[in-house]
């Protein structure tokens, strides 16, 4: 394979990309991708609801076991009747007890319990799409500072190769050789070249500024792909197995399965609120009068009794304003809106993985013929400078060709890194990208020449 690299250093050109690269560490794709894992905010975001789901789930559990109350209390009462007999009382009391409930037949909470266990289920799914999603991120910022650096080489290559054929033009013109348009001509190109080289920069630039966003690491060094990195496909993959792959794998159409049946056992809830509920409810206490004083007995007495009770509670909803239905009926179309949006995820994958799926044949195919079209471009280069020296080719065609050239590098090197990710989003359509296929890629990575 022909390299931009290998190019550039044999017309001694200098990569702006690598300057300072001996102070630099050089990362690799997975070493980017651990740092997103920490850094990125997106990731931390699912984690978290993931967390807080799985703790709902808890929650839901605990209504339906037993709630366990203690309670005590300490006072003094002073009686006084101001009509009648003169009567009075004073005591002190302590009180102390403990209750148990315990939810015998509440349909209510076990749908709610149902729909926890579903909605974290989702939660799980949607931290795999933000996993899978981060992957496709820190690959896709990656290879773009890498298809930059590309670009940027290629465009420094063609400013070199223009400013040479510029000062040719002016020797020759002065010479006598050519006429001044020739030079003018150059002399266009040349700065053409420079501005090109100029928005190379600031491309590179900002395709750094955007890796480090997601990884937090401002990365100047990056490993580039090998020559050897194979860019075909298997060619007796099937663009079914891919979409069947997606119906079952892909994480959106997961967390949406999900949702709608947690959406279905919030409904079963609200539609529940109407069914009689059975508690069982169990308590002691302990109540000590002390220093009783009494009006009619005129004693001072110390009394304490003790009470143990057991009670099954039977509720039966009749008629809440109408708030019941309505909540009913609200969730039940909210579990419908859930069963079309996952009707839509089922779509939207199959026609992703279609989608990718042709890409990736695509991408392939367009890597082998910019490989052939780097050999058409540099065999018409060298035949229209040779004709430009006998006289038959004029400066504009040798320009041409020049610029031809080493924009066929430049889209091959662009090409190669759209095969890979065309790969990685093929993958995450149908459900089975993992921090594996970053390791496979990152095998095929390699040191950058200085």
């Amino acid at each position: 394979m022909i390299s931009i690299k290998k190019l550039v250093l044999c017309i001694g050109i200098s990569c702006l990309a690598n300057v300072g690269s001996a102070l630099a560490d050089t990362y690799d794709l997975v070493e980017l991708y651990q740092s997103a894992l920490t850094y990125d905010a997106d990731i931390a975001a699912a984690e978290s609801a993931y967390v807080a789901e799985q703790e709902q789930e808890n929650i839901a559990l605990a209504n339906l076991l037993p709630q366990i109350d203690a309670d005590a209390s300490i006072g003094h009462t002073n009686d006084e009747i101001k009509k009648g007999p003169n009567v009075s009382d004073s005591y002190k009391s302590t009180t102390y007890g403990v209750s148990l409930t315990q939810p015998l037949f509440n349909m209510p909470r076990w749908y709610d319990l149902s729909a926890s266990e579903y909605g974290s289920s989702r939660a799980e799914a949607e931290f795999l799409t933000a996993q899978q999603n981060l992957i496709l991120k820190v690959s896709e910022a990656y290879f773009n500072v890498l298809r930059a650096e590309e670009d940027l080489i290629a465009s420094q290559a063609l400013e070199t190769a223009v400013k040479r054929q510029y000062e040719q033009a002016k020797e020759q013109f002065e010479v006598g050789l050519i006429a001044i348009t020739d030079v003018h001509e150059a002399k266009a190109s040349y700065d053409s070249s420079q501005t090109t080289r100029i928005r190379a920069e600031g491309a590179l630039t900002i395709a750094r500024e955007t890796l480090s966003r997601i990884t937090g690491q401002y990365a100047i060094d990056l490993k580039t792909l090998s020559d050897t990195y194979e860019t075909t496909i298997d060619p007796t993959d099937s663009i079914e197995s891919w979409v069947n792959s997606a119906i079952e794998n892909n994480p959106s159409v997961i967390a949406a399965h999900f949702n709608a049946k947690a959406l279905e056992m919030g409904y079963k809830s609200k539609r529940a609120v109407h069914y009689p509920t059975l508690t069982l409810t169990a308590g002691f206490d302990n109540t000590n009068l002390d220093e009783v004083k009494s009006g009619i007995f005129n004693n001072n007495v110390e009394t304490e009794a003790e009470r143990g009770t057991v009670f099954i509670n039977l509720n039966l909803p009749i008629y809440a304003g109408g708030g019941t239905s309505a909540a009913s009926k609200r969730a039940r179309l909210l579990s419908e809106q859930a069963m079309h949006q996952l009707t839509a995820a089922q779509r939207s994958a199959e026609i992703e993985t279609r989608s990718e799926f042709i890409n990736l044949r695509t991408n392939s195919q367009t890597v082998d013929s910019l490989k052939q079209n780097i050999i058409s471009r540099e065999s018409a280069l060298e035949a229209t400078r040779e004709g430009y020296n006998v006289g038959t080719r004029n400066i504009v065609e040798v320009l041409d060709a020049e610029r031809n050239y080493f924009t066929a590098l430049r889209d091959y090197a662009s090409a190669r890194f759209d095969f890979i990710i065309s790969s990685l989003k093929l993958k995450q359509a149908a459900g089975t990208l993992h921090e594996e296929d970053l390791a496979a890629i990152n095998e095929s990575l390699i040191l950058q020449a200085n």
